[in-house]
């Protein structure tokens, strides 16, 4: 959103002046009057919230090698559009959602999430993407006091300790929970699989890749190779090599978008070696798959928790139906079937929920609303799957169910898996 700057007259100039040293003096709270006089509301934080307003961040690599998921933050730009325009936000209150870049480098995170926090003046900081970045996040957020809610990642720890950090909250299945998905799924169907793994060497690679190796232990199930990449590296046509002389007949493929092109078209290249090809929902996007061709990705498994706007069993679903004409509307020219787009739409959905649910309109009123969601919905969830949290449940979505790519887009199969109980 635009910002827009407003002059004051010397009068006007000493009264805002006066209010803001008042605010100053107590800690930066009492923006909103009204909320700060409810009993168990009184000082709590409303830095960056009004009866009227909402300042939300976002941090995203909008450029550098991960930068296919600044595409996130446009679908969730169109969905506060959206509610801005047609619902007078949320709550009453319009939403002000500022990105930042960081370009996947955790030091630049921190940065731009002192600069949002500290200039800004947000309310939360909404959607930092990434599990290295988000890591370098959290201590500022919990030092500070700020909310850092549904992370864009599926790292164990945003919902492992909310003792230790309880201002920061996940949102999609975490990346054990992917790893105990496949580990079910082969040990049933391919009980004595060779599996190869390519996975990022970062917490968001260890983690998938750990919660995999530990759920297949005493099964017929085994590692035949593994290889890491690192996120500056060009290319992993090198790893590729080297696990295709492994002759496993699975490849995990634990990667980011850029990688998972890659990984996708040297196994398609390679004809000598036919396994099959899991890969990770982070790089199950069209995004990734368009550029190797469909033709050549024929087959290949992921896990999935969302509705994938490209599918036209989907097409008469009303929640489809509203996202793709509002993003029509709100973002214009950008593809629907994209399902960076439609994620982005469902986070900022998940959000509204939050916000809505909340007792008292505070930061603190916010990490209480996120970590006590009884089986809420946000747009575009697959059915079945809802938003549970509690006091010793700090994952908000922990339902996923597997698909197979054909033809020109992913097929569900099986049943959805509740991967609390998965192993």
């Amino acid at each position: 959103m635009p910002n827009k700057t407003i002059r004051l007259t010397p009068p006007l100039a000493l009264t805002a002046a006066a209010v803001l040293l008042a605010a100053t003096a107590c800690g930066g709270r009492g923006d909103d009057g009204a909320a700060t006089a409810q009993g168990e509301c009184k000082g709590q934080q409303t830095t960056g919230i009004t009866s009227k307003s909402i300042k939300l961040g976002g941090i995203y690599p909008l450029s550098g090698p991960s930068s296919a998921y600044g595409q996130i933050p446009k679908g969730i730009k169109a969905y506060f559009d959206y509610v801005n325009a047609e619902k007078g936000g949320i709550g009453g209150r319009k939403i002000d959602f500022t990105v930042r870049d960081d370009g996947y480098q955790p030091p630049k995170s921190v940065e731009e999430a002192r600069r949002l926090v500290e200039e800004d003046h947000v309310f939360a900081l909404f959607q930092t993407l990434g599990t290295p970045t988000s890591s370098a996040v959290m201590q500022y957020a919990n030092q500070q006091k700020v909310p850092q809610v549904f992370v864009s990642s599926g790292a164990t720890k945003w919902g492992a300790d909310p003792a230790e950090d309880p201002w920061t909250i996940g949102w999609q299945p975490s990346y054990s929970s992917e790893g105990r998905v496949y580990a079910q799924y082969l040990k049933k169907d391919k009980p004595a699989a060779k599996v190869a793994i390519l996975y990022q060497n970062d917490d968001f690679g260890k983690d998938l890749r750990n919660s995999f190796v530990n759920a297949i232990k005493g099964s017929g199930v085994k590692v035949a190779a593994e290889q890491t990449y690192e996120v500056t590296d060009p290319s992993i046509g090198p790893q590729m090599h080297n696990l295709a002389s492994s002759k496993a007949d699975v490849l995990l493929d634990i990667t980011t978008p850029k990688f998972g092109t890659q990984a996708l078209a040297a196994d398609a290249d390679d004809t000598s070696w036919n396994p099959l090809h899991i890969i990770n929902n982070v790089s199950s996007s069209s995004t990734v798959l368009k550029p190797v061709g469909f033709a050549r990705v024929q087959n290949i498994v992921s896990a999935a928790f969302l509705k994938d706007p490209s599918d036209p069993q989907w097409a008469n679903d009303p929640e489809m139906q509203l996202y793709k004409a509002k993003l029509g509307k709100y973002a214009p020219g950008l593809d629907p079937t994209n399902a960076f787009y439609s994620l982005g739409w469902a986070s900022a959905s998940a959000m509204d929920k939050a916000v809505t649910a909340m007792k008292c309109p505070t930061r603190e009123g916010l990490m209480k609303s996120a970590r006590d969601l009884k089986g809420v919905r946000s747009d575009l969830l697959l059915p079945g799957v809802t938003m549970q949290t509690g006091p010793g449940d700090g994952y908000p979505l922990e339902t996923l169910q597997l698909e197979r790519f054909k033809g020109t887009r992913w097929n569900l199969f099986g049943k959805a898996i509740d991967t609390r109980k998965a192993a």
